[in-house]
């Protein structure tokens, strides 16, 4: 059993650097065409600041959203994403029943988060700044996105060719009519997002 464990290893081993010299990072060469949002591997972070001792972080957990892409002309690219609302996780079981009550989300009332690109701009072979209206609360907010591409090409288990990015960005949220317990609460909120994308066509 050690045997075939020791050779699975290996193989597996063996597998990685030939994975990884395939892996595109350069955004010029990731292959166009339409995306959709693959969610097991999607994570949408966000911290705030907890009376000013320490942050205090959470996640949205369920993503979908599609992305068209155009290397040679990234200011054609596009991105939609929604946000289950109902989807937020925090560690306190209190706190996610207060988080999706009409105090703060709302999610009954506003079921939905999204953002819908409005401009791409290039910042670099692999960055660039994703401008969009993001809704929140029932209220919508420019927002702009500083996105990275981890990189693209094909997934060695489900052979779906995949791009990664990661993005960052802030907002406001009593812009967005969540001021509970603001400010020792921050108003500022940082986004900290993980999307994989498989290439539908």
């Amino acid at each position: 059993m050690k045997t075939i464990l020791l050779a699975s290893a290996l193989l597996a081993a063996a597998a990685l650097p030939s994975f990884a010299q395939g892996l595109v990072t350069d955004g010029a060469k990731v292959e166009a065409g339409t995306y959709t949002i693959e969610p097991e591997h999607t994570r949408v972070r966000f911290d705030v600041s907890h009376f000013g001792f320490t942050k205090y972080d959470g996640e949205f957990r369920k993503v979908s959203g599609t992305m068209t892409l155009d290397p040679a002309k990234p200011d054609a690219s596009k991105v939609d994403i929604t946000i289950a609302t109902n989807s937020v996780m925090v560690p306190n079981a209190k706190l996610k029943e207060e988080l999706d009550g009409a105090q703060w989300l709302d999610a009954a009332k506003f079921p939905e988060i999204t953002f819908k690109s409005t401009k791409v701009v290039a910042t670099g072979a692999d960055t660039a700044d994703v401008t969009g209206d993001f809704t929140l609360h029932g209220v919508t907010k420019p927002l702009t996105l500083k996105v990275k591409l981890n990189g693209a090409g094909v997934n060695m288990v489900n052979k779906h060719y995949t791009s990664g990015f990661e993005a960052k960005g802030t907002i406001k949220r009593a812009d967005f009519g969540v001021k509970t317990y603001v400010p020792m609460v921050s108003d500022a909120v940082d986004l900290d997002i993980d999307a994989a994308f498989e290439k539908t066509k």
